[in-house]
């Protein structure tokens, strides 16, 4: 049914091979977009991601204020006044 595939990394323009047994992973998991970078480049893209320990950086965090307690509390999203923010206590509660 699958066959070795070679796609071109769209970071550093080289082929890679789209094993067979990674379309069946992509299938098995519901992925219906082929891989866009070779593993190298995937690798060096997550590490751009992370603090260097493996964990990701922290993210930034915004300033609100809770609609329900009133309490100050930081959320990792620019708080927008269309919708209500709730520390995590009343977050928590209102599920």
């Amino acid at each position: 049914m699958y066959q070795d595939e070679t796609l071109k990394c769209r970071d550093c323009g080289e082929d890679f091979v789209f094993t067979v047994r990674d379309q069946e992973f992509f299938a098995e998991k519901g992925f219906t977009n082929k891989p866009v970078r070779c593993k190298s480049c995937r690798i060096a893209r997550k590490g751009e991601r992370n603090d260097g320990s493996g964990r990701r950086a922290p993210r930034e965090m915004y300033d609100a204020v809770c609609a329900q307690c009133g309490a100050q509390t930081q959320v990792p999203f620019m708080p927008k006044n269309d919708r209500p923010i709730y520390c995590s206590d009343c977050f928590t509660r209102n599920r």
